[in-house]
């Protein structure tokens, strides 16, 4: 009975969603309360497990989404990310220059989002077409892919930060083994752009997108390479030393050197360090709009914190349930545990069409199941965070609204951009997912 009231709300959460457009936020919610009603729980502790598991989930990451996001913003609108860009491009080659903008979004994705960072960088196609003679159609798929890649897998995107705290996975284990995951499923994405564009045609004119600040006299006033490269990547060191120093072994010790990393590789210090650095950014521009970027921030921030905080209530509810005697398994491969977070997120991703809302969904699901699995250790934990993230890429369809960002600021048509994009993100869920299955049976 408890299996098919968790089938039956997912299938709600999808229809209201796609069918009625019901915010996330909403859907999740009504399905944590029409689940624990139908559960058995009293409509008290219903409503008392849903405020206990948005209280949690928010507790850990809510000023982490936030401050990630500040420095998105930032990086988007001081042009940090035409910097980040170019630097690539100087070190990779103008020959290799699809390879350059498929790093590139791999990188500027950690903090901003895939979408904002296509609009960005997808000025820079039809200038880079021209220099190579490479068609603009592989520039596009590239970059896509690139994008597509960190936003599923590396935290702080909203996603996997998400999941990791549904799960309560070692965030730092999250990030490692996401940018090791990240970097293949981007490349394949790169190879994908170079086959596809031998084979399909398009269009070459795409639109000229330019969001990036002016100095007094007119011109581009980009931040400088450091100033671009301290507020994403410092964050990252040190949440990556804290994974570190605090590894079952403590192969730095247990004084004061570990505490310190302790203290300041906490995603929340190690995010508020990066705002600090973000500021420095900026040139050119009056308080006024430095605060109205903050407010921005806070305000687009706003959102996925409340939808992070309604999947964390769901599986709340849900982990009042004993998967283990419903499914009546007593022990189980962690590979199918992990096969299983896959075909779930990849199930609602194509349903439904957010990656973030089929991450969080996936992983209210699966946490009670992490046990039944044999998921549990701090490795595992991390690999099923990204079992989650490979299915929920797989895959970018029309009901996406990252399909029709690439596809436009592409001028690609439908059945072109379903062809380059659609079918490369469903090769990237897959090489994501094998590779992380190979980490399983190399690490578990």
């Amino acid at each position: 009975m408890e299996l098919i009231v968790l089938f039956s709300v997912i299938v709600l959460i999808i229809i209201a969603t796609v069918r009625f457009k019901v915010h996330p936020v909403f859907s999740l919610t009504l399905a944590a309360i029409v689940c624990g009603l139908l559960f058995g729980l009293s409509p008290e502790n219903v409503m008392t497990t849903i405020g206990e598991g948005f209280g949690k989930t928010l507790s850990s990451i809510g000023l982490v989404i936030a401050f990630g996001t500040v420095i998105g913003t930032f990086l988007e609108r001081t042009g940090g990310t035409k910097v980040l860009a170019n630097a690539i491009l100087k070190g990779v080659g103008l020959q290799r220059s699809p390879l350059a903008l498929n790093l590139a979004g791999l990188i500027i994705s950690i903090p901003v989002y895939c979408d904002s960072g296509f609009v960005i960088l997808s000025s820079l196609n039809k200038a880079l077409s021209k220099k190579a003679g490479i068609k603009i159609l592989v520039f596009a798929i590239a970059l896509a892919t690139g994008l597509y890649s960190a936003h599923v897998f590396v935290p702080p995107t909203p996603g996997p930060l998400a999941a990791a705290a549904i799960l309560e996975a070692d965030l730092g284990m999250v990030m490692l083994f996401g940018l090791l995951v990240a970097v293949c499923v981007s490349l394949a994405g790169y190879f994908w752009a170079l086959y596809m564009g031998k084979r399909l045609n398009m269009q070459e004119e795409v639109p000229e997108t330019n969001k990036t600040i002016m100095d007094s006299n007119g011109k581009e006033d980009y931040p400088s390479l450091l100033k671009t490269l301290l507020p994403l990547f410092l964050p990252l060191l040190l949440i990556a030393l804290k994974s570190v120093a605090e590894y079952p072994t403590f192969p730095l010790g247990e004084g004061i050197l570990a505490s310190l990393l302790g203290f300041l590789g906490n995603p929340i210090t190690a995010l508020f360090i990066g705002v600090v650095f973000s500021f420095t950014m900026v040139r050119g521009v009056g308080k006024k709009q430095n605060q109205e970027w903050v407010a921005e921030s806070l305000k687009q921030a706003g959102s996925i914190v409340l939808i992070t905080g309604a999947g964390g209530a769901f599986g709340a509810i849900l982990r009042t349930l004993d998967f283990e005697s419903l499914l009546q398994i007593g022990s189980a491969s962690g590979l199918g545990g992990l096969l299983l977070a896959f075909g779930i997120a990849a199930v609602l991703k194509t349903a439904q069409g957010s990656s973030t809302v089929s991450i969080i969904t996936t992983a209210a699901i699966i946490a009670p199941l992490l046990g039944t699995f044999g998921l549990e250790g701090i490795v595992n934990k991390a690999l099923a965070v990204l079992a989650i993230g490979a299915g929920a890429m797989t895959v970018s369809h029309v009901n996406d609204s990252y399909f029709w960002v690439v596809a436009e600021f592409s001028n690609m048509d439908m059945k072109t951009a379903l062809r380059g994009h659609t079918l490369a993100t469903f090769f990237q869920g897959l090489t994501g997912i094998l590779i992380i299955l190979g980490l399983y049976l190399l690490l578990g």
